[in-house]
């Protein structure tokens, strides 16, 4: 073990090592401990004791027998330190050793264990003792909790002990709280046997202690230990100590203080649980929800105060049973009945809504789901109906909010599985929705708060149900549209919120909701005057038509434009006739009209911009400049109504133009708003300030009062001005206007008398009793801005992410909201603003509108956050003077409410205008540095930063922060000396820490660069700060430490060893946490925990340090040592802080975290119920399985593979797990083929939790296939016998979500396509082979999917079944070759696609379907028609649907009524699938009997798709029309920009299989092509029986040539960045074949097409890959062979334009050669390292290419082209990496080429081509030199190849070069030097062979022979065979002997040159010996030959006889090898004669 590890082992402790084991025993060494200094003893003291758990945790159950009395004795000196006194980290610790030892060890210490520690206990009545008890008190708990069953006995002189602790502990609030921790271990331990007068001792002093203590962690602990009395005894189940109890807690659930009240609420739950019962007094148990549901709230009495009337129906068990009892009904009457008493606090209310959720969670999940419907009822008409409730908007609110909480979020996403919110959700619609109006008698109306709830909840439903709610769809939709009509308008705005998320989730209702809703609102308005409540129906039809239609942009399948526009025109008309009608109705028409107008704004730019003219006149008209105040005072007050009503409807629909449709706001447009804008403004201006007292007959709204009409009006402008200044033209509004706007906003704002008149006396009642600004319940907050909610502020407009993220999500509890709302005077509702329903529409960041008087103030704020920055310093500086003004103001002295809602709001104004400021909005900058500014600012800020409210110091820091930022260093200097002045001077608690976190938030926000020169003064200001013993100081500075270290970076890595230290006795220190002796530490560190603070700056820590981690032990180790801590701690966010820590340490530091406890504990994490710690858990495995998965899997515990899939269904939301699951799959994939196809099968069919519930028998049974047709019938029948390989679920067990099936069949998808894309590569892919064995598995797990009820699913599955089909489809079955794999899966292929064409199907599945219809025929699984059945059915009629001239509505199968893009969708699947199988018809026969009867018709519709297509592609973004609009023009036609990116993709994904295709079609039938192409009618029928070759070519191209063309080039310019390199090479071929001569004629060479394809092709050229580069150099090959001027010979010196067109196709395949190997157009170039196989084939390719077209070239610039080539080839040939792969395949390329030239050229030196050859022959020469020095590795090959190169230059190019050329002697030198060349040898005789065996020869080769020959000679008799490695020799004789046969046919020219051979050969053989006689042999039978045998004798006739007789002996000693006939002749006649042989008489050398 290395230093760094075993000193990590010995500070983490988790898994020590067995050499630690048998160390000696750690002992305290006391007198060293007092020796150092008080500061160094508490570090020392935690050192010691983490050493003592490491060493304890380290030893197992024979260790600790001999150990264990020594370290119980060193654990008991510890805890009878004086001091240092032992802090809770030590504490914790020490109890940790306890518990491993009495847990692992033996009992028998344990009775003398506890009473050491309970002498340690009772000793004597000191108070300076009491930390001594505390430890021991701790100890004691886990002492207990560890053994506590064997230490019985002893259980109540402990309890006796523990209590009279808890009296003398009065001042200790650490050692009272621990002592009820002690006791609930101790209860929990000993459960029943407990004494029961002990028992009621505690009980009594527990609970004293939760309602009494005003410590709030002794409440916490002490119903703690309530809780688990009642759970572990009997002795407390009587309803008289429930009714006692239940005293207690609520005054619990009234603490300020949160943990206190969650404690509280879980105490609660636990009796309610414990004591319910579902056969308890069954029969009452229906009484209440009898009584109550039917009530109105107006027609139930009011309660009292006390809430006696609610006390008869409480459910007070009987008096002969003593033990509590409650059925369901009587349980949550418990809570309502407190939660609707007018006392009841709103903090009662939300420990209530705790207790609510947890009661859910612990009862049985099948007892809540059975009781869903008794739940709801009893929310709604329990607590919403409640009178108490709903005649309090704040309460109201609130109720509602916490009713969707345990509805939404508990219920529905943690506790109903998807059958079980299904089930929910048709309870709602049947028993609440559908009982309005009332129908039944017997059933009274839902009251409208009970509508509101209930609608809320559904919503919630619908959204986490998705498509799978679309089974109740119709139900839904009928209730729905019936809800709109109802007079209240809260309900109808939640009804259309509802209609909206219904819509959304199932789109195919949303044309039959827009026409029931449009139709009912027209007729509506027709009997305005005449029906009652008539216009409020109108509102409610209207405001769902817009919710509807706001959908159709997100849904554009399912989308009409006929309602659509016919919206329109309704609300045109509607306000051009509202100047003919009353008043009222007038108002009606007027507000109908700008809904719809609003709502159709949500369609987009493309819908809205033919109509933006128009839209400007009528908001003109709506909005005309104002009259004079007098003539305004004129007016009654009925007028006034309905002029203010006007405008603000008009601008409602402005707003939502602005918001959806930022595009079309051009300059001119924003300056004609903005003075429509000024106008409103005027008429506001105009208004009176207050009016009498109206009666209810002027009022134009019956609820709403003139004020309040102002109030929306000056709302609406200020949204509209905020969102044009954000995102309009900068000089939409000139200086004059913003400024009159900014003094505008201010007075809103800041005004100090500002009020409305409505709620003036809520203001008055509240300030009498204030306290704080948060704790107003009054829904207005004295005006206060809704951006701010506690620790949250929304964004400004334009603004991209919210600040802080990080430490809010770190700090967020699941239930967190719950207590949040406490902290919020103002509550959102969706009645508060019509617009947000199809403005927004749910995308808002933070939920719902505020009432309009808040919306106004917030509006005001942005508008001066964006205005402020942007104007010139002195009206800044005035503004500034005006808002510290009015802060000042006398009246606010008096109305301590309003002042601090002033100071917020001006607050959150500098706020933003500091960002605005810094750039972090979308508006102007603008500018902020003036001094006057700057100091005015400066002083604003620091009144806020030092308040006593952390929520207004928050904003005072951070906009300082910013300002800093924005105001350069010179500001920041002074600001940051400032803070640290007045840190030292001023000593309030609030002051200090404000200015500690402005210190933070300014480093933070200037950067670490700008900020260094501080870093020193701000780090020790903070420093010392930290050890403040006031907790709000300590705690802030410690977040501004953190803040600091991570914008300093490295820049602080000199401070962390100080910074380490600090932090650590922070963590140690008990003023620094909740333990502390004082109440109001202890209270403080509870509500902002200063441990969460510590692990964050930790964390802080780890990132500065980095990999530097690596070599800082010290620092290392303790960093660890605080993370080991941080994972055991007990509070959520420590936790969760920690987890990051560990995340960070692992990927600086992965040495040293042991990484199986490291996924241990996470895989524990994931388990959390803590949403934050789930979600960085899952973070930290994603972080670990992308560097190696299968390593983690191998660490992690059994089950994490299900853990992990059982935590997505859980959390689908949780991004992490599917980002996790796909990095698992992506290693894997290939590795792990089969494990994964099973593991999806396992997810498929997994039952997420067994319920005992039966499922609704109303559902649809999911994915029965239609067994009308037969063939379909047999298949499924089938299809069910083979089901037995995948498991289905037993009805009683519930599936996985669908989101999460559907997330796996994704997973399965991505694998198949994967292996698929292997194969394609490896035909013998192992995962291929896998995936083979396995298809049937995967077809069955596609059918499963394809016919359930989740449309996602079945499209999923359809997509499946195609790629299994496109890889196996053509596969044979191994076991029967002679059979197809696929062909025993017909059956669940064809069963899986009949659901698809099913009348409730969807245009996406039935598209999917006809793909793998398409597909399925293509790839010959059956082959004959007949037999294809419903399959070719279902295309046939889909094509004959979609013909125009036979049909009127398409339909594919029974799915029709398609919306215009649905059909294009489906027609193009349809033609494309019929495209697919004209393709393949070229490789399947059969497909002609299928292809030719349709052809006819398929054309003309494949080339309509192409043209239409092509308008789509090129029509201007900007519609022309602006004027009326055509009669005969078509809403399609009106309306085609809508439409376009939507039917654009359809159209994308088919055009390449339409022109390929065509193409093929080309091929078969051009006749009736062309005819087509042209735009005529073909004479006959196509039937391509009879395919034509020979197509003739023509000048013109066909018609739609350009439509074609136009397409490929578009889609090569605008492409996609994720489009592949596949994609682009598709669209390349396709190109190709459009620019072939038949179809384009020689349209492609006009000057200006051809210029911009060139152009396009030289981009692509250099920036894609090798695959596009070769398909490229193959189009400007062809266009150079099809060229006009091809083969041209005019020697004209005029070169044309199609010259220059020529060199441009050869410039871009010298090009692409050029960027493979960069060295040809630079020799300074370094080449590639490498050439891959790719780019082998497209150098062989290109060059191939120039050579060709070189051919075609005109004769005066052929020679040029010539050059090129040589000049390539010799690059090439050069280049080292070329060597062993490029140059033989090029090779024979060049000698074509050479033939070519010397072929065309003119035979003679004096040719043009003479110079390029001997120019290349020295090239050549050249590089020869080079490589013979062998400088690097390819150099032999590198020479080798030259000689090739050089011997075929010579022999084919010898006619072009002079006879007396030297570089041919050079050449012929330079061959001959490298026969005695180690490597060249062999290669350089074979050349020389080739020279000298040419035969013809001309003159130059007459010269290479005479050259040669002598010097061959010389060679052969010269070399010895010892020097001759590569038998070069050899060869060169038999190239000698071979030369001597050229010349058989003249015996004179054969004699001389045989006789110089034959000479050679001997004096070799003599000179040699016998050992080449062999050789010799050879040589002489191969003179011996043929015509030359006469020759040969005769010169053997002439030798002398010496000579014949050593000619004899090597032909007889060489023959055994020689050329048999001879040497055997000469062998036996010498064997017969004994004698000398004679030659002459037996030889025969024929």
């Amino acid at each position: 073990m290395s230093k760094s590890q075993e000193s990590l082992s010995k500070t983490n402790g988790i898994y020590p090592s067995q050499d630690q084991a048998s160390k000696a025993p750690v002992e305290l060494d006391i007198n060293r401990l007092h020796s150092l200094p008080s500061e160094q003893q508490n570090l020392y003291l935690l050192t010691f004791t983490l050493s003592l758990e490491n060493h304890t945790c380290s030893l197992n159950h024979e260790e600790i027998g001999s150990q264990q009395a020594h370290i119980t004795k060193e654990l008991l000196q510890i805890v009878q330190l004086v001091a240092p006194v032992p802090t809770k980290v030590i504490r914790n610790s020490l109890g940790r050793c306890w518990s491993h030892l009495l847990s692992n060890g033996d009992r028998k210490p344990l009775y003398e264990s506890i009473n050491q520690l309970v002498a340690i206990i009772s000793a004597g009545k000191n108070e300076k003792e009491l930390h001594s008890r505390h430890v021991a008190v701790y100890c004691l708990g886990e002492v207990y909790k560890a053994a506590g069953d064997s230490a019985i006995t002893l259980s109540s002189v402990t309890c006796s002990h523990l209590l009279r602790l808890v009296k003398i502990a009065q001042n200790h609030t650490g050692l009272r709280a621990a002592t009820y921790r002690a006791l609930e271990k101790l209860i929990g331990s000993v459960q029943g046997s407990l004494d029961e007068s002990i028992a009621k001792e505690i009980w009594k002093s527990a609970r004293g202690a939760a309602s009494g203590d005003k410590a709030a962690l002794v409440q916490v602990n002490a119903c703690s230990c309530l809780e688990e009395l009642i759970r572990s005894t009997v002795y407390f189940d009587a309803a008289i100590e429930f009714e006692a109890l239940k005293t207690s807690l609520w005054k619990t659930c009234d603490s300020p203080i949160a943990p206190a009240r969650r404690a509280a609420a879980s105490c609660l739950a636990t009796v309610l649980v414990k004591g319910f019962s579902d056969t308890a007094d069954s029969s009452s148990a229906v009484k209440p929800k009898k009584s109550r549901k039917p009530g109105k709230p107006q027609a139930a009495p009011f309660e009292d105060e006390d809430g006696d009337p609610s006390r008869p129906s409480s459910p007070a068990p009987k008096k002969t049973s003593l033990k509590l009892e409650l059925n369901l009904a009587d349980l949550l009457s418990q809570l309502s009945s407190q939660y609707v008493r007018s006392s009841t606090s709103n903090r009662a209310k939300a420990a209530i809504t705790h207790c609510y959720i947890k009661v859910l969670k612990r009862l049985d999940k099948s007892v809540v789901q059975a009781s869903y419907g008794q739940i709801s009822s009893h929310l709604f008409f329990e607590l919403l109906s409640n009178a108490t409730i709903s005649h309090d908007r704040h309460r109201l609110l609130l109720t509602r909010k916490y009713v969707q909480k345990i509805l939404a979020d508990c219920l529905a996403s943690q506790i109903l599985a998807e059958s079980g919110r299904l089930n929910a959700a048709k309870i709602l619609v049947n028993d609440i929705l559908k009982n309005y109006p009332q129908v039944v008698k017997e059933i009274p109306e839902p009251s409208k708060q009970a509508l509101v709830g209930a609608l809320n909840a559904l919503t919630a439903l619908i959204e986490s149900l998705g498509s799978v709610f679309g089974s109740i769809g119709d139900t839904c939709q009928d209730a729905l549209i019936q809800v709109l009509q109802h007079p209240s308008y809260t309900i109808q705005i939640h009804a259309a919120h509802c209609l909206r998320a219904f819509v959304l989730a199932c789109p195919q209702q949303l044309i039959h909701c827009a026409s029931i809703c449009m139709n009912n609102a027209t007729r509506e308005l027709a009997h305005l005057t005449s029906v009652r409540h008539s216009h409020r129906r109108c509102f409610g039809f209207a405001n769902g038509l817009a919710a509807v239609l706001s959908v159709s942009p997100l849904q554009p399948l399912y989308g009409s434009l006929e309602i659509s526009s016919r919206a329109l025109s309704i609300a045109i008309n509607l306000l051009k006739d509202s100047g003919k009608a009353e008043l009222r109705v007038s108002s009606t028409q007027v507000q109908v009209a700008w809904i719809l107008i609003g709502g159709l704004m949500a369609m987009g730019p493309d819908f809205v911009k033919i109509h933006v003219s128009q839209l400007l006149l009528l908001w003109r008209n709506a909005l005309p400049k104002p009259l004079t105040r007098e003539n305004t005072a004129q007016r009654d007050l009925a007028e006034l109504s309905f002029l203010t009503h006007v405008r603000e409807c008009a601008l409602g629909s402005l707003w939502s133009f602005l918001e959806s449709n930022q595009r079309l706001v051009t300059l001119d447009v924003s300056m004609r708003i903005s003075a429509l804008l000024q106008n409103t403004v005027d008429y506001l201006d105009t208004l009176p300030a207050r009016v009498k007292d109206e009666e209810s007959s002027s009022r134009i709204v019956a609820s709403l009062h003139f004020s309040d009409l102002v109030v929306m009006l000056r709302r609406r402008v200020l949204q509209c001005y905020t969102q044009l200044i954000n995102f309009g033209p900068v000089s939409g509004i000139d200086a004059l206007g913003e400024s009159k706007l900014l003094s505008f906003a201010v007075t809103l704002f800041a005004d100090p008398t500002y009020a409305p008149t409505s709620l003036e006396s809520s203001i008055a009642n509240s300030a009498a009793n204030y306290d704080s600004i948060w704790d107003i319940a009054d829904n207005h907050g004295f005006g206060i801005s809704g951006l701010v909610q506690g620790q949250k502020i929304k964004p400004l407009p334009g603004e991209d992410t919210p600040p802080d993220q990080r430490h809010l999500q770190a700090n967020a509890r699941d239930d967190a909201q719950i207590d949040e709302a406490l902290i919020t005077p103002i509550f959102g509702a969706q009645e508060h603003d019509s617009v947000y329903i199809h403005s927004r529409g749910g995308s808002q960041l933070y939920h719902l509108p505020d009432p309009p008087a808040t919306e106004v103030t917030n509006s005001a704020i942005a508008l001066f956050a964006v205005v402020f920055p942007s104007q010139s310093p002195k009206i800044q500086e005035f503004t500034l003077e005006q808002l510290t003004t009015l802060m000042s103001a006398g009246a606010l002295q008096r109305a301590p409410g309003r002042r601090a809602a002033v100071v917020i709001n001006t607050a959150l104004a500098l706020l933003g205008a500091t960002k605005v400021a810094s750039g972090e909005t979308s508006a102007e900058s603008g500018d902020l540095k003036h001094p006057a500014v700057e100091k005015g600012l400066q002083g604003l800020l620091h009144g806020f930063i030092i308040d006593a409210d952390r929520h207004l110091r928050r904003l005072g820091y951070e906009a300082l922060g910013r300002l800093c930022n924005s105001s350069g260093n010179a500001f920041t200097t002074n600001e940051v000396n400032s803070l640290i002045d007045l840190i030292v001077s001023n000593r309030d608690p609030n002051a200090r820490a404000g200015y500690a976190m402005a210190l933070g938030s300014i480093h933070s926000k200037v950067g670490g660069m700008a900020a260094g020169l501080h870093l020193k003064k701000i780090h020790a200001v903070l420093m010392s700060l930290c050890s403040d013993p006031h907790p709000v100081v300590h705690s802030c500075a410690i977040e501004a430490l953190a803040q600091v270290a991570d914008s300093a970076g490295l820049a602080f890595s000199t401070y962390v060893s100080s910074t380490l230290g600090l932090l650590a006795q922070a963590w140690s220190f008990d003023t620094h946490n909740e333990e502390s002796a004082m109440i109001t530490t202890s209270n403080s560190e509870i509500e902002t925990p200063t441990p969460t603070a510590v692990a964050r700056a930790i964390d802080s820590v780890i990132n500065v340090l980095g990999p530097d981690l690596q070599d800082m032990s010290k620092a290392r180790e303790l960093v660890v040592s605080l993370m080991d801590q941080f994972r055991r701690d007990t509070s959520p966010t420590v936790q969760a802080e920690g987890l990051r820590c560990w995340e960070h340490m692992y990927l600086y530091d992965p040495g040293h975290v042991n990484l199986s406890s490291y996924v241990k504990h996470l895989q524990k994490d994931l388990k959390s119920l803590s949403h934050p710690i789930r979600a960085l858990a899952t973070e930290g495995l994603y972080n670990l399985i992308r560097r190696n998965a299968q390593l983690v899997f191998q660490l992690a515990k059994e089950g994490f593979e299900e853990q992990i899939w059982l935590t997505l269904n859980d959390s689908p939301s949780l991004d992490g797990l599917t980002n996790l699951i796909e990095a698992w799959l992506g290693q894997t994939i290939l590795a792990e083929p089969a494990i994964w196809i099973v593991r999806i099968q396992q997810v498929l069919t997994k039952s997420a939790a067994t319920q005992a519930e039966e499922a609704p028998r109303s559902a649809k049974p999911a994915a029965e296939p239609d067994l009308q047709d037969e063939e379909v019938a047999g298949f499924a029948t089938g299809e069910i016998k083979e089901q037995g390989a995948v498991a289905t679920p037993e009805p009683s067990q519930e599936l996985l979500r669908w989101q999460v099936r559907v997330f796996a069949l994704q997973c399965l998808s991505k694998l198949v396509a994967v292996i698929g894309k292997e194969l394609d590569l490896d035909g013998e892919s192992t995962a291929g082979h896998v995936l083979q064995t396995k298809v049937g598995d995967v077809i069955r797990m596609a059918f499963h999917a394809s016919t359930s009820s989740v449309v996602e699913l079945r499209v999923g599955g359809l997509k499946l079944i195609n790629q299994i089909l496109v890889i196996f489809g053509s596969t044979p079955d191994p076991e029967f070759s002679e059979a197809l794999l696929l062909e025993q899966y017909q059956a669940q292929i064809s069963s899986a696609l009949t659901p698809a064409f099913n009348a409730d199907s969807s245009p996406e599945l039935a598209s999917a379907a006809v793909n793998v219809c398409a597909t399925f025929i293509a790839t010959g699984m059956v082959t004959d028609i007949e037999r294809m059945g419903r399959i070719l059915k279902l295309l046939v009629g889909a094509l004959d649907s979609f013909n125009v001239k036979e049909a009127q509505e398409p339909a594919v199968g029974d799915l029709r009524g398609l919306s215009s893009n649905a059909q294009t969708m489906v027609r193009m699947a349809v033609l494309s699938a019929w495209a697919e199988l004209q393709v393949a018809r070229t490789e399947q026969q059969y497909l002609d009997r299928v292809l030719d009867p349709h052809v006819g018709k398929l054309l003309p519709l494949w080339l309509s798709s192409l043209q239409e297509f092509a308008r789509l592609r090129f029509e201007p973004d900007i519609s022309s029309h602006t004027g009326p609009l055509g009669v005969d023009e078509s809403l399609d036609i009106i309306y085609a920009a809508l439409n376009r990116k939507t039917l654009l993709k359809f159209y994308q994904d088919s055009w390449l299989e339409l022109v390929d295709a065509i193409a093929s079609l080309i091929e078969q039938d051009p006749k009736a092509v062309f005819a087509a192409l042209d735009g005529r009618n073909s004479g006959a029928q196509t039937n391509g029986d009879h395919p034509q070759t020979n197509i003739a070519y023509r000048d013109e191209p066909v018609a739609f040539f350009f439509v074609l063309f136009g397409i490929a080039i578009e889609a090569l310019v605008t492409r996609s960045r994720q489009e592949s390199p596949g994609d682009i090479t598709k669209i390349l071929a396709a190109l190709k074949k459009i620019l072939s001569p038949a179809v384009a004629g020689n349209a492609i060479f006009q000057e200006s097409v051809f210029s911009e394809t060139v152009e396009i092709f030289d981009r692509l050229a250099l920036t894609e890959g090798l695959a596009v580069q070769t398909v490229l150099i193959d189009i400007a090959k062809t266009l150079c062979l099809t060229h006009p001027s091809a083969g041209d010979e005019d020697t004209s010196s005029d070169l044309n334009e199609d010259i220059e067109q020529l060199f441009e196709l050869a410039r871009i395949m010298v090009l692409i050669l050029t960027n493979t190997l960069p060295n040809i157009a630079d020799p300074r170039s370094a080449a590639r390292n490498e050439v891959s196989e790719e780019a082998v084939s497209l150098i062989r390719t290109g060059f191939g290419a120039l050579v060709d077209a070189s051919a075609i070239f005109p004769s005066i610039i052929r020679t040029d082209l010539y050059a090129t080539i040589l000049h390539v080839f010799s690059i090439i040939i050069s280049t080292p990496v070329c060597q062993a792969a490029v140059v033989p395949q090029i090779l024979p390329v060049f000698r074509q080429f050479v033939q070519k030239i010397v072929t065309d050229e003119p035979q003679s030196s004096s040719s043009p081509i003479s110079p390029q050859i001997k120019s290349c022959l020295h090239r050549l020469l050249a590089i020869l030199g080079v490589a013979q020095r062998r400088e690097h590795e390819s150099s032999l090959a590198c020479a080798k190849n030259v000689l090739l190169a050089t011997s075929v230059l010579l022999t084919t190019a010898s006619n072009a070069i002079a006879e007396d050329e030297p570089l041919v002697f050079a050449a012929l030198e330079a061959t001959i030097e490298c026969l005695q060349d180690l490597g060249l040898a062999k290669m350089a005789a074979g050349c020389l062979r080739s020279l000298l065996l040419t035969n013809p020869k001309n003159e130059t080769d007459e010269a290479v022979a005479q050259y040669l020959f002598p010097r061959l000679i010389t060679f052969v008799t010269s070399v010895q065979a010892a020097a001759d490695a590569e038998k070069s020799r050899v060869l060169i004789e038999q190239a000698l002997t071979a030369f001597v046969a050229l010349f058989a046919e003249d015996k004179s020219k054969a004699a001389a040159a045989m006789s110089i051979v034959l000479s050679a050969l001997l004096y070799k053989a003599q000179g040699e010996g016998k050992r080449v006689y062999q050789d010799t042999a050879k040589r002489f039978s191969e003179l011996a030959r043929g015509n030359l045998i006469p020759v040969f004798r005769g010169l053997v006739a002439g030798m002398e006889s010496e000579m014949r007789m050593f000619l004899e002996q090597v032909i007889r000693e060489g023959g055994g090898a020689a050329d048999g006939r001879g040497g055997k002749e000469i062998g036996e006649k010498g064997d017969e004669g004994g004698g000398e042989p004679s030659i002459a008489l037996k030889f025969h050398f024929g």
